[in-house]
């Protein structure tokens, strides 16, 4: 090869590396930008939400580093002690929305709380936070009375899976529903930018695959079969790997944002909460 070819060939490659650089350093930069797209919510908007869900009641939770994080516990429907949901939503999503859904759940209180950042939580995200503060509000809302400690479900919603997934590997629950899960956000990431050494990089790894094996609790897994961030393959990769008894349902004609408008979303939801809610931690039927 002639000297001025190599030469040249040698500064488009370093050139190329130069650049290759420059994108790794912009993600590894940027990634939380990327990941995390925090809500807001007005107090208006909040008291308009409100009145339409009249079992709610606002929840605050002051955090081991006195972080302020604010949701809202939807009561039970009868006087007595309850079972629980603790849902955890996605990376664009406030919570608010959901407590009409909640409401209507028929024998359940469900603690639904925004992560820092979102709706009118203080605070930055991120996984650690997540993890903690996810574990910092279980403690203190099964320390009511009127709550039953032994029969908790987690639930959590593409992002929100991780999170679930994490208290579930760390407290007793009666059970787990994942809509839109993965096995780690690493494969996720990979799926999306195959071309970045995306395992280097990524801070909030989310790995549930790494925890699922010793969870012992049952798991209703939902999949959208037209999602096109997380790959149906991603979610059946987690149940797989799940220590529990599953069940992995595809919905057909939904996508990653309109999964919860199927017509059995709901319905596999419900059945689910009716059959763990007599159940025990750790309990399969």
């Amino acid at each position: 090869m002639p000297a001025r070819l190599r030469k040249l060939l040698l500064a488009v490659l370093s050139f190329g590396a130069l650049i290759a650089a420059a994108v790794c350093l912009l993600i590894y930069l940027q990634q939380d930008r990327l990941l995390f797209y925090p809500q807001p919510l007005s107090e208006a908007d909040a008291r308009a939400v409100e009145k339409i869900a009249p079992r709610s009641e606002r929840f605050e939770l002051k955090t081991s580093d006195g972080t302020h994080l604010r949701g809202w516990l939807v009561r039970g429907p009868a006087h007595g002690t309850w079972p629980l949901v603790i849902y955890f939503g996605g990376n664009a999503e406030e919570v608010s929305w959901l407590l009409p859904e909640f409401s209507r759940i028929p024998a359940y209180a469900t603690l639904l709380v925004n992560y820092r950042g979102y709706g009118s939580s203080e605070g930055s995200p991120s996984e650690r936070a997540m993890f903690n503060d996810a574990l910092e509000a279980y403690d203190k809302i099964v320390q009511r009375p009127d709550i039953d400690a032994r029969r908790v479900i987690v639930m959590g919603r593409s992002l929100g899976t991780g999170v679930a997934t994490y208290v579930a590997s760390q407290r007793p629950i009666a059970g787990a529903v994942l809509i839109s899960p993965y096995d780690s956000m690493v494969a996720v990431a990979h799926s999306v930018y195959p071309f970045l050494p995306v395992s280097l990089l990524l801070r909030h790894r989310f790995e549930s695959d790494r925890r699922a094996p010793s969870i012992q609790t049952p798991l209703l897994a939902l999949a959208a079969a037209q999602d096109t961030v997380i790959s149906p393959d991603r979610s059946r990769r987690l149940v797989e790997k799940w220590g529990g008894a599953t069940r992995f349902e595809l919905l057909d004609g939904v996508d990653h944002n309109t999964i919860t408008m199927h017509p059995h979303f709901w319905p596999l939801v419900m059945a689910f909460l009716t059959e763990r809610g007599s159940a025990q931690p750790g309990t399969a039927h």
